[in-house]
């Protein structure tokens, strides 16, 4: 296994609401930010406990809405263990401002989140022309942009990575991609087609890993076509800590489990090196 674990897709949620107040995207709190919140030190003491060296942490949507404050916060108070990825509302005339702002302030990438577990997930705009300036000003300064989507966003998507193939463009949960069928996984066609763009990465997570389980797929056989279609060098490892239940250290063993049948430079690049590539703070 690598000498530096490095998540991804962890979250945090303050208990301070006067200084970081509540405000969800799309009006609806996630169920899990009110059951299994957690601040930045908690997930501190977590990563220690599991063997995770650094993480990016993914601002909550549906907590804080577009307020970014918290995750940028927590790198100052860890500025060698995390990294901060922020939200900005990408169709307002003034992104591109907002977006250097929250730059200026700490963020190294930004996610577009396009429903999720308080909203059923619409990916119409992603592909709209208002949010180019952003793609642009994150092509210049080398900043990745997640997106959370299912396959309806998948051409919308590709549109977009070949407009900016400077932009490193993460897929939250690989796009959730339908495993029914078995090999050679011709359901999961939408996201194959992602491997023809270079920068395309993948993120993978528990949500995955549940959902391979659900369709009674053979994870093994599905990792192996995946790293054998994207490369391990393009695809890194998030906990979806607290959102997917457990401890980190449990979350990190089934990664681990997961990844056995791989080779130990594969397991390396999506388990870390990947991860620093996309969040080069990270190395420092």
């Amino acid at each position: 296994m690598p000498d530096s674990i490095v998540d991804i897709h962890p979250h945090i949620v303050s208990a301070d609401t006067k200084r970081y107040p509540i405000a969800p995207l799309f009006g609806i709190r996630s169920d899990w930010s009110k059951d299994r919140a957690a601040s930045d030190t908690d997930l501190i003491a977590e990563m220690d406990a599991a063997g995770v060296a650094k993480t990016a942490i993914v601002h909550a949507s549906t907590v804080y809405g577009f307020d970014n404050s918290l995750v940028v916060d927590a790198v100052a108070h860890f500025p060698k263990r995390c990294a901060a990825v922020g939200s900005i509302d990408m169709l307002a005339p003034d992104a591109a401002d907002v977006a250097k702002d929250w730059i200026a302030r700490g963020i190294t990438g930004f996610r577009i989140f396009t429903g999720g577990s308080t909203k059923g997930i619409d990916a119409s705009a992603l592909d709209d022309p208002r949010s180019y300036p952003v793609w642009a000003l994150c092509g210049e300064r080398g900043i990745s942009i997640c997106i959370q989507t299912d396959p309806s966003g998948i051409p919308a998507t590709i549109a977009l990575a070949k407009r900016f193939p400077g932009v490193p463009i993460i897929i939250d949960h690989l796009g959730r991609p339908d495993f029914n069928g078995g090999p050679p996984y011709a359901a999961a066609a939408p996201l194959m087609s992602l491997a023809a763009l270079p920068n395309v990465y993948l993120k993978l997570t528990p949500v995955v890993l549940d959902r391979l389980r659900q369709a009674k797929a053979d994870t093994d056989a599905f990792l192996g076509k995946l790293v054998a279609e994207f490369g391990a060098a393009r695809i890194a490892w998030g906990s979806n800590w607290p959102n997917s239940p457990g401890t980190l250290q449990e979350i990190v063993a089934e990664a681990k489990a997961s990844l056995a049948p791989l080779s130990e430079a594969d397991r390396d690049a999506i388990l870390g090196g990947t991860a620093l590539r996309l969040y080069p703070t990270l190395n420092n």
